[in-house]
């Protein structure tokens, strides 16, 4: 295959250009693997890059997308042979390096994670970065001591992916899940992932208390901005939140007055550069944690010839759950 199809961004006198386009294999770039993309799907992240919202990406030309499930096809890695099968997100994937919305892929060896027993390529982008953002997020609530047992856990943001997963999630482990969000019509589908509660997001889009009164234990926030000032003002007494996202903005209008009066921790999550064994971690309690058949209730497919129309639509707040790319 001398060409294959690929989402190619490219810089602009204005901006940046993007298009579904033949791509020459000799562009590649190095690594120690090439793998067969079967899978992908889309994040708010591939948003910003194909529509151009955000300067996400830093080299040009750049194949977007910042995760994938395929089969190895070439490999001078000794961890990896043909016929594996691998997922492969962040790293600076549709950013720095070209990334998962094309039929090839080379990456670096070191970057890749089999695919966990039990789970199917297409499950893996059905959970994808999104997915696995949110599991990171659990575990850290995890480490930082949370239980079921230490009170409600607050999700922001919880009709899309991040949030539906960490629902799902959540609720499996036995947590009492407060769903925050901005579309009331998705009660019901917030209530199928495991959702104890639904509020709307205008009780945490006003300017955020120093304090407020104590409403959960924890919480998983993919706003930002005002809703994760007001989520760690409303924090119990020692709890802890978990911050992996920014669609509202990545200022945060608070004050200490959670963290030194309360004990309340802010913990960062970091998708891209997580360590690997943490992300061997985070598949395998995903392959264990996560309902499968919750995660085909929140799936629905597109193809590649899609992707930049539904960018612009996950921007826009009209996406629900996740959305799987069939590349092959």
């Amino acid at each position: 295959m001398a060409t294959f199809k690929a989402i190619r961004i490219d810089k602009a006198e204005k901006g940046t250009t993007v298009a579904l386009t033949q791509f020459d294999e000799a562009e590649l770039m190095e690594g120690d693997v090439t793998v067969r993309v079967e899978w992908s799907t889309l994040n708010y992240k591939d948003g910003l890059a194909v529509t151009g919202k955000a300067p996400v990406v830093r080299r040009f030309p750049m194949i977007a997308g910042v995760d994938f499930a395929g089969i190895v096809e070439q490999s001078s890695n000794p961890q990896w042979k043909p016929g594996d099968k691998v997922i492969c997100n962040g790293w600076g994937l549709g950013e720095t390096h070209l990334g998962a919305y094309a039929e090839k892929a080379r990456v670096k060896g070191d970057w890749l994670v089999r695919l966990p027993e039990g789970i199917s390529a297409r499950e893996a982008m059905a959970i994808g970065t999104a997915g696995y953002t949110a599991m990171l997020s659990v575990l850290a609530l995890e480490k930082h001591g949370l239980t079921p047992a230490s009170g409600p856990i607050i999700v922001t943001g919880a009709a899309g992916g991040v949030g539906s997963v960490a629902i799902a999630v959540l609720s499996k482990l036995g947590y009492h899940v407060i769903a925050s969000t901005g579309r009331p019509s998705e009660a019901d589908y917030l209530k199928g992932l495991g959702a104890a509660e639904i509020i709307d997001r205008s009780e945490l889009s006003g300017p955020a208390k120093p304090l407020a009164k104590e409403r959960w234990a924890g919480g998983i926030d993919s706003v930002g901005s005002t809703a994760l000032a007001n989520v760690l003002s409303m924090t119990k007494y020692c709890g802890a939140v978990a911050a992996c996202g920014l669609a509202a903005g990545m200022d945060l209008p608070t004050s200490v007055a959670p963290f030194i009066l309360r004990g309340v921790c802010l913990l960062g999550i970091d998708s891209v550069m997580c360590p690997i064994e943490q992300r061997k971690i985070a598949w395998s309690r995903l392959a264990m944690d996560l309902d499968h058949r919750k995660l085909a209730d929140i799936t629905h497919e597109i193809g590649l010839d899609q992707v930049i129309a539904a960018g612009a639509k996950i921007l826009a707040g009209q996406v629900r759950g996740r959305i799987v790319v069939k590349i092959l």
